[in-house]
């Protein structure tokens, strides 16, 4: 089996339901799947603004001899929210890293088997994270008293971003564990349709 996408050219029946060498989203990930992918090109801007803000903060440290004490922060929580969400982007184009020991050894429908076990297994795994994100939510939107207040980096310009990020993982846990079940389904149709052919 080859990996290169160039040999390829979409007639490979072992990379046919993944997104590998085409650089799409799987179209077992449906119209979820294409949203992620759409709004996935947004959050990789933001490791441009990242990179752009440093070098913001490098001209007005080094030449202009006013640092800011916003830079940092802002480019820490713009790449904190790019990593997040790509594993979210990465569920859709089922490019995610996998050990395929045994799964490359397996016949086709058979795969389709263990990637419907895979995909309830992942949604399971994404839906107790997105309750451990909740517990985090909780603790870093309010104070123990009830009165909201978001948690802050404790620097002297101490921006919010920690319980936004928090915030932030659990609405992506959330879509994380509805993709792989999108997935899950998607999959188990295509073994459906495959038998009754």
């Amino acid at each position: 089996m080859t990996r290169d996408p160039v040999a390829v050219e979409g007639d490979d029946p072992d990379l046919r339901a993944t997104s590998e060498g085409t650089g799409d989203t799987v179209p077992e990930a449906g119209a979820l799947g294409r949203g992620i992918e759409w709004i996935g090109y947004i959050f990789a801007a933001a490791i441009v603004a990242s990179a752009a803000a440093l070098l913001f903060e490098i001209f007005m440290r080094y030449v202009l001899n006013s640092p800011t004490n916003w830079v940092h922060e802002t480019s820490i929580f713009l790449c904190a929210i790019a990593f997040i969400y790509g594993g979210l982007f990465c569920a859709a184009r089922d490019s995610h890293i996998r050990v395929v020991l045994i799964y490359d050894a397996l016949g086709p429908r058979l795969r389709v088997v263990f990637d419907v076990i895979i995909y309830i297994i992942s949604a399971i795994s994404a839906a107790f994270f997105a309750w451990a994100s909740w517990l985090m939510v909780a603790t870093s939107f309010w104070n123990p008293n009830g009165t909201f207040h978001m948690e802050g980096t404790g620097s002297a310009w101490n921006p919010p971003t920690p319980a936004l990020l928090k915030g932030f993982l659990l609405i992506v846990m959330i879509v994380l564990s509805i993709q792989f079940i999108v997935l899950a389904v998607n999959h188990a149709r295509r073994r459906g349709s495959r038998q009754e052919a």
